[in-house]
């Protein structure tokens, strides 16, 4: 990869700026998803084994007018500390004198988290006067943010600039395994794109229209997509202003040798609502007054099919209303049949995006999965093809 990673640096009693994103879900001042904090342990063990003295960077909430103690990172500290099995100090600024008094009394092995660097107007305006700050508190600066990885903000790109700058184990795992899955992949390669609208992801259907075999949509949009085609869709969500642009994302996949695949029927009930009666229809038979909630038994074998096919799997966004029963189950089946190939080594998978980790927790199936992005923002602008001002800031 053309990134340096902590095989390429020397650590031994370094201050090392670890950029992490700890802007974990809080509720009563304890942390109710350990996710991100568990990514970040074997970054963190590693450096400690090394010697390093490791301060650690991070945002959390989004403060308005400096510090505030709901925003504080402090509740974190512990948090981490127990995750980590280790005591982890805490400095009450992320920069100036603080920062400078608690890293002066680390010793090789300590872990020290500042406070949020949003309290920091210049952290968000990447500063040169803040990087500046920043950059006086460490030798060597690692990233193992890529969730934080879309934004070019004092910490997550200028300070990059400033110090020798490394990938952490969890920013590397993550660069891999987007590279593997779109960049560099085993072919034929499918993308799954479900979610309730085309507008929110039209950079990505135009990406993948260009890097796929097959682009498989689901969701709200296929809606949008099949009603294109002249469709009765009854009631279902759909953009019907969106009409136009999603015939031309068909003819531009067409020019691209991309096929997409639509559902060939759809689960429909008359009630958004959890156990309201359903039926199967054919999508050429949807009612006036049905709504489309998940996708037929017919696509589902349609999809397992190309799922026996391809080599590699890209999955942004489900196929149905996958929180609410029975709508859950068109997900849920492809989920687990993507799961199984995974675990016979037949295919690649990565998913990443909120609802898709969800569902894919909710089907029993995220640890079989090659590899599940957590990143939110920052996965989907890597599948739309966008550059990443902190992944950009590593490169060789």
């Amino acid at each position: 990869m053309s990134f340096h990673t902590l095989d390429d640096a020397s650590v031994s009693g370094k201050r090392v700026l670890l950029r992490l994103d700890l802007n974990v879900p809080m509720e009563n001042g304890r942390v109710t998803d350990a996710t991100r904090i568990d990514r970040a342990l074997p970054t963190l063990r590693e450096l400690i084994s090394k010697g390093a003295k490791t301060v650690i960077l991070s945002h959390f909430g989004r403060p308005k007018n400096g510090p505030d103690t709901e925003n504080s990172l402090k509740p974190i500290a512990a948090a981490l500390a127990r995750h980590l099995g280790k005591p982890v100090g805490f400095a009450t600024d992320c920069i100036g004198a603080p920062a400078a008094a608690a890293i002066g009394a680390m010793k090789d092995g300590d872990v020290l988290l500042l406070e949020n660097t949003r309290f920091h107007k210049g952290e968000v305006k990447n500063d040169p006067a803040m990087v500046a700050e920043l950059a006086k508190l460490g030798d060597i600066y690692v990233n193992d943010a890529f969730s934080a990885a879309h934004r070019a903000h004092a910490s997550t790109e200028g300070v990059a600039h400033k110090l020798p700058a490394f990938a952490g184990r969890g920013m590397q795992a993550e660069l891999e395994a987007l590279t593997a899955a779109l960049e560099k992949p085993k072919r034929p390669v499918a993308a799954i794109v479900g979610g309730a609208k085309i507008s929110s992801k039209l950079d990505l259907l135009g990406n993948l229209s260009r890097k796929v075999d097959f682009l498989i949509i689901g969701g709200g949009m296929a809606n949008t997509f099949l009603a294109a085609r002249g469709k009765a869709i009854g009631k279902s969500l759909c953009e019907k202003d969106l009409l136009d642009t999603a015939r031309k994302i068909i003819d531009e996949a067409a020019a691209a040798k991309c096929q997409i695949v639509l559902p060939l029927d759809a689960v429909v009930a008359n009630e958004f609502k959890a156990h309201a009666e359903s039926r199967v229809v054919s999508v050429d038979h949807v009612g006036a007054d049905d709504m489309i909630l998940d996708i037929g038994p017919k696509s589902v074998a349609e999809i397992e099919g190309l799922l026996g096919v391809i080599k590699t799997l890209v999955w942004n966004g489900p196929f149905g209303a996958f929180e609410l029963q029975p709508f859950d189950a068109g997900t849920n089946a492809v989920a687990k049949a993507a799961a199984a190939l995974t675990d016979a080594g037949k295919l690649l998978t990565v998913a990443g995006g909120g609802d898709t980790v969800s569902a894919l927790n909710q089907a029993g199936v995220a640890q079989h999965f090659t590899y599940i992005s957590t990143a939110g923002g920052a996965f989907l602008e890597w599948l739309e093809g966008k550059a990443l001002p902190g992944v950009e800031a590593l490169r060789v």
